[in-house]
C-alpha cells in the first residue's frame, strides 16, 4: 500500500511537471504570436499601401514609377474592398499616365497634371505627374498626419458654419493647406503651364473642399479647374463632346410621407432651368422614381442624369449611403446593378449631397461615386448648400457647359464648366437680390418658399466650395 501510494505520488508529480512544461510552452508560443502580431499592427501600411520605411526607401532610390504603381494598386484595393467589386482595371504606370495627360492636353486644349497626396505619420508625400515629363516628388515634413488632420477638420468646419458666412474665419486653415499641398509643387505647375489638376489623395483628404484652398490672394479654383479621382486606373480617360447630349433631369420638391425628408423648394426652378437649356426630359415628385428613371433610359440615350434630391454618404458599408427618390432610396451598393455605363453615361449630377467628413467609408463612397455608378464623371456636393445657392451654381454650371469661345474650339471640359460657375459666384456675377437670381442667363424670380438670404451674394465658399467634379474632369 505504501509502495503504491509513493508510486502514485511520483506519477502525480510527473504529471504536474508535464502540465507545467506544456503551460510554459503554450505561454511562450502565445507571447511570440502576440509579439509578432503587434509588430504586424505597428507596421500596418499607411495610406498608399506603403509604410514609412518602404516609402522612404522607394523615394530615396528615386523610384517614383514604383511608388505610383504601388499607390494606384493599394487605392484600387481600398475601393474594391469597400464596394465589394472587382474593377479589373489595367495597371497604369507613371509613364503611361504622363503620356495620357499629354494626349488629352492636345484634345482638350487644357493642360492637366495629376497630384498624389499621401498622408503619412511623419510627413505628407506629394507626387506630381505632368504631361510628357518624369514624375516629381516633394516631401512636406511639417504636415505630419497628426497636424494635417486637425487643420483639414477646422477648414471644413469653418466653411460650413452658416453663422459665419459673412466672415473669413476659414482663411487660416485654407492658407495652411495650400502651403502644404500646392505650394511645394507650384513652380513645377507654372513651368509646365498646367491649368487642370486631378487630385488622387489618401485617407483624411478625400473630402477636403479643395477648391477653397487659398494662396493669400485667391482661391485655388481661380487658378485651376480640378477633379478628385479614386485612382487614375479607375477613371474613364476617353474624351467626348457633350454639348448636344440629352439630359434626364429628375428631382423632388416634396417627398412621400414615408420618405420623411425635408422639402427642396428650389427643385422645380432647377429642373426647368436645365430643361430650357438642354434637350431631354424632366420629372418631379411622384414621377421621380427608380422605375421611371430606368424606363426613360430604355427609351432614350441620355448623356447626363441630373438628380435634384437628398443624397447621403455615411459611415459603414455602401448600404448605409443612398440617393433619395420620391418614395424610396437607391443604396450606393445598388447603383452598379443599374448599369448606367451601358449606354455610357457622361455625367451624373447630385445637387444636394451630404458627406460624413473625416470618416474613411463615407470618403470612399463620395470619392468612388463615378466609379460605382458607372458614370464617366460625377458632380456632387460635400455638404447641403442652401436651396438658392444650389440653384445658382447648377444654373450657371449648365450654362457654362454649353459655352465655346470659338466654333472650332473643343467643348469646355466638365471641371472647367464647374470652375467658371464657381468663379462667377466668387466675383459676384451670380447673386440673389430682391427675390431674383441673377446669373449669366439674366434674372430668375425665386419662389417665396425659398428662405431669404442675409447675404445678397454667394461669394462665401459655403455656397460654392462644396461642389466637386469626381472622376474624369473631361
Amino acid at each position: 500500500m505504501h509502495y503504491q501510494s509513493q508510486q502514485h505520488r511520483q506519477k502525480h508529480a510527473t504529471q504536474k511537471k508535464i502540465k507545467r512544461a506544456i503551460f510554459y510552452c503554450l505561454t511562450a508560443i502565445l507571447f511570440c504570436w502576440s509579439t509578432a502580431n503587434l509588430a504586424t499592427i505597428a507596421q500596418k501600411p499607411e495610406p498608399g499601401g506603403l509604410n514609412g520605411q518602404e516609402m522612404r526607401q522607394i523615394l530615396d532610390r528615386g523610384n517614383l514609377t514604383e511608388a505610383v504603381t504601388r499607390i494606384e494598386k493599394d487605392w484600387e484595393e481600398d475601393y474594391q474592398t469597400y464596394f465589394e467589386q472587382d474593377f479589373a482595371a489595367r495597371e497604369k504606370t507613371a509613364q503611361s499616365i504622363s503620356k495620357t495627360l499629354s494626349r488629352l492636353a492636345v484634345q482638350t486644349k487644357k493642360k492637366p497634371a495629376l497630384i498624389y497626396a499621401i498622408p503619412r505619420t511623419d510627413q505628407l508625400e506629394l507626387i506630381l505627374i505632368l504631361p510628357d515629363r518624369p514624375p516629381i516628388n516633394r516631401s512636406v515634413p511639417s504636415a505630419q498626419k497628426d497636424k494635417l488632420v486637425p487643420v483639414v477638420q477646422a477648414f471644413t468646419s469653418e466653411i460650413t458654419k452658416v453663422a459665419q458666412i459673412n466672415t473669413t474665419s476659414y482663411l487660416e486653415s485654407a492658407q495652411q493647406l495650400y502651403q502644404w499641398i500646392i505650394a511645394p509643387l507650384e513652380a513645377d505647375l507654372k513651368i509646365a503651364k498646367i491649368d487642370t489638376l486631378l487630385f488622387c489623395v489618401g485617407e483624411g483628404l478625400r473630402t477636403v473642399p479643395l477648391a477653397a484652398m487659398h494662396d493669400g490672394k485667391q482661391f485655388l479654383i481661380e487658378k485651376y479647374s480640378m477633379s478628385r479621382i479614386p485612382a487614375f486606373k479607375l477613371i474613364d480617360i476617353n474624351y467626348a463632346d457633350i454639348r448636344n447630349s440629352h439630359v434626364l433631369a429628375m428631382g423632388a420638391e416634396n417627398f412621400s410621407e414615408t420618405a420623411n425628408k425635408q422639402p427642396l423648394p428650389a427643385v422645380p426652378l432647377e429642373l426647368s432651368a436645365i430643361a430650357r437649356q438642354w434637350p431631354g426630359q424632366s420629372f418631379i415628385n411622384e414621377d421621380f422614381t427608380i422605375v421611371n428613371l430606368q424606363s426613360q433610359r430604355l427609351q432614350q440615350r441620355y448623356g447626363i442624369i441630373h438628380l435634384a434630391t437628398h443624397a447621403e454618404f455615411r459611415p459603414g458599408s455602401p448600404d448605409n449611403s443612398y440617393i433619395q427618390f420620391w418614395d424610396n432610396q437607391l443604396r450606393l451598393s445598388q447603383m452598379r446593378d443599374l448599369k448606367w455605363n451601358n449606354p455610357p453615361l457622361e455625367l451624373l449630377v447630385l445637387s444636394a449631397c451630404r458627406t460624413a467628413s473625416g470618416d474613411k467609408e463615407a470618403e470612399l463612397g463620395f470619392g468612388g461615386l463615378a466609379l460605382q455608378s458607372g458614370a464617366k464623371s460625377a458632380l456632387a456636393s460635400l455638404w447641403y448648400v442652401s436651396d438658392a445657392g444650389t440653384l445658382a451654381l447648377m444654373t450657371e454650371f449648365y450654362q457654362q457647359l454649353k459655352i465655346s469661345s470659338k466654333p472650332q474650339d473643343p467643348p469646355i471640359i466638365k471641371a472647367e464648366a464647374l470652375r467658371q460657375a464657381q468663379i462667377a459666384a466668387i466675383k459676384g456675377k451670380v447673386t440673389i437680390e430682391n427675390g431674383q437670381l441673377r446669373s449669366s442667363r439674366g434674372e430668375t424670380p425665386l419662389p417665396p418658399s425659398i428662405p431669404k438670404l442675409e447675404s445678397k451674394n454667394l461669394s462665401h465658399p459655403y455656397y460654392w466650395a462644396a461642389f466637386s467634379t469626381i472622376g474624369s474632369p473631361w
